[in-house]
């Protein structure tokens, strides 16, 4: 087989395969398993207990904690623990304006504070255990994890208490959309999370290796308990780490299809490259997980190599990336020059198919997820979804920017990051405090 015989296969394969797996993940934006068991029994409610780790959140912590404490009822009550991780902005100030029994506030003073989520969230964790052994509610007991720019669904409590009626269930998580999605590469990050992430996770409820986000995450304080006193850790995506250590305890989780969490987008490519190199950094740092994982009884084959894919693939994204793109160039510049490099080239190769094949495959699958946006969602128009789907390919692009530039800062042992800045947003109004429970 020629060398050009040999490329246009290549080519053939890649425009049959990388659509073909795009259209078939999207098939599971559509898959909606049922949560099973039988709700728990209105006398044994669940106690929601929703941490929002908040360093310099002035500009939206208000709507954030005013949205958590909406969230309840009589069959899901609702406390919220707002940890200031040693805030120096209006933060302090912008919580002691909201006046309500069910919001705690715990301060974090140097030196003890800014070192890192894991850690704010192990002090509110270890404070809900406190209260919850007292009360001997700890098996009744879930905690959520709410970013500072978080904003919960009304209702979404109910699916998660749903999922939470199996025994052998000790965590779900809430599917993630964006809310400032007006700007284009918002709109891409709602893309992502809205329709390629909620299919991922589909997919991975049905093989059993749902993985946790660092918002909209919900686990049993008893399986928190069974982790030790410091659950979350340092890493990078602490809620990455912990997912995996709940599947290594033998806990189940599920994934709501319908409970949702939105966050904002970031808008600067800059701050998004930042933001994805440490998401980046913190995988490579879970990749110790991996003979554990191997070793683990209780993870089968299927669910085996989903997460050894999961964890190993984003490393292979950007040097097959470089590859392919240092492939298609030497043919290209062959076909130019009439140059047989390698025997990449033989004349009569037409370039024209070449160039088309190639395009293909990169616009289809980011128009794929632009029309599942729209079906599915059906809340932006139509042109503006396949816009965005043309763009996604640069979105790809960026990911892998981020990959390399994550193994450069691990090898280099840079870890220090800095906070991701928000944006200024419209005060939703306050809701009114149901009087005070009394603790079943």
């Amino acid at each position: 087989m020629s060398g050009t015989t040999q490329f246009a296969t290549f080519m053939f394969v890649l425009l049959l395969f990388w659509p073909t797996y795009n259209l078939v993940l999207a098939l599971f934006v559509w898959w909606r398993p049922k949560p099973g068991g039988t709700d728990v029994p209105s006398r044994y409610p669940l106690h929601y207990w929703i941490i929002i780790p908040a360093l310099n959140e002035e500009r939206v912590v208000a709507n954030t904690v005013r949205s958590a404490l909406a969230l309840d009822s009589a069959r899901t009550p609702v406390q919220v623990v707002v940890v200031d991780d040693g805030s120096d902005d209006r933060t302090p100030h912008v919580l002691a304006g909201i006046d309500d029994h069910r919001l705690h506030v715990l301060r974090r003073t140097p030196p003890d504070a800014r070192r890192g989520k894991g850690e704010a969230l192990n002090h509110a964790y270890r404070y809900v255990r406190g209260i919850a052994e007292e009360a001997g509610t700890v098996h009744r007991t879930i905690i959520g994890v709410i970013d500072g720019d978080g904003r919960g669904e009304p209702g979404m409590l109910s699916e998660i208490s749903a999922y939470l009626a199996q025994r052998d269930v000790g965590a779900v998580q809430c599917r993630v959309r964006i809310h400032n999605r007006d700007n284009l590469l918002a709109f891409l990050q709602d893309l992502e999370f809205g329709c390629v992430v909620d299919a991922s996770q589909s997919l991975r409820d049905v093989v059993g290796t749902v993985g946790l986000g660092g918002n909209g995450q919900f686990v049993r304080l008893s399986t928190l308990t069974v982790l030790g006193d410091a659950p979350w850790s340092a890493c990078l995506v602490e809620d990455l780490e912990l997912g995996l250590r709940v599947h290594l305890a033998g806990r189940r989780i599920r994934y709501a299809t319908h409970a949702t969490i939105t966050q904002q987008g970031l808008v600067d490519v800059r701050r998004l490259l930042r933001q994805r190199t440490r998401w980046g950094q913190g995988n490579l740092q879970c990749l110790g997980f991996v003979p554990r994982l191997v070793r683990a009884r209780r993870i089968g084959s299927v669910a085996l190599l989903e997460f050894l894919q999961y964890l190993l693939a984003p490393w292979l994204v950007a040097p097959m990336t470089l590859l392919v793109t240092a492939l298609v160039g030497v043919n290209l510049y062959a076909q130019a020059t009439g140059t047989d490099l390698g025997g990449l080239y033989t004349h009569g190769t037409n370039i024209g198919a070449a160039v088309a094949i190639w395009a293909a495959a990169l616009v289809l699958p980011g128009l794929i997820w632009g029309v599942v946006h729209r079906l599915k969602h059906g809340d932006e128009p139509v042109l503006r979804c396949l816009a965005v789907g043309l763009a996604y390919p640069l979105f790809l692009v960026l990911g892998s920017v981020s990959t390399l530039r994550a193994l450069y800062r691990h090898c280099a042992g840079r870890n220090a990051w800095a906070k991701t800045e928000r944006l200024a947003e419209k005060e939703l109004p306050a809701t009114a405090a149901p009087p005070v429970p009394k603790i079943a």
